[in-house]
């Protein structure tokens, strides 16, 4: 859900949402990317997933995600929906 929502994700901040400890997920990714229903990237010492665009049930499993998505509580779809962005760091001179 969070990444069909969100477009990508790494592994603490899904924990986070979601509430539960980070190695859980973690494992869960990894059998995830296995399966290659997601993709994922190092970037610095993160691993960032996504959904892989390649994966052959990927239209069908988008479509079962956001139906789902769909009868969520107002109150988590809009937190799920919502995209964070950090605040650029201001450089004065």
């Amino acid at each position: 859900m969070y990444l069909m929502s969100r477009g990508e994700g790494y592994a603490r901040a899904i924990a986070g949402f979601y509430g539960m400890p980070v190695n859980p997920m973690q494992k869960q990714l990894a059998r995830l990317e296995e399966d290659g229903v997601v993709v994922s990237e190092l970037i610095g010492r993160v691993r960032n997933y996504r959904l892989n665009p390649r994966y052959p049930y990927i239209e069908p499993l988008t479509a079962l995600l956001k139906a789902a998505v769909a009868a969520y509580p107002v109150e988590l779809k809009n937190r799920l929906l919502a995209q964070r962005a950090c605040p650029r760091k201001v450089i004065s001179h």
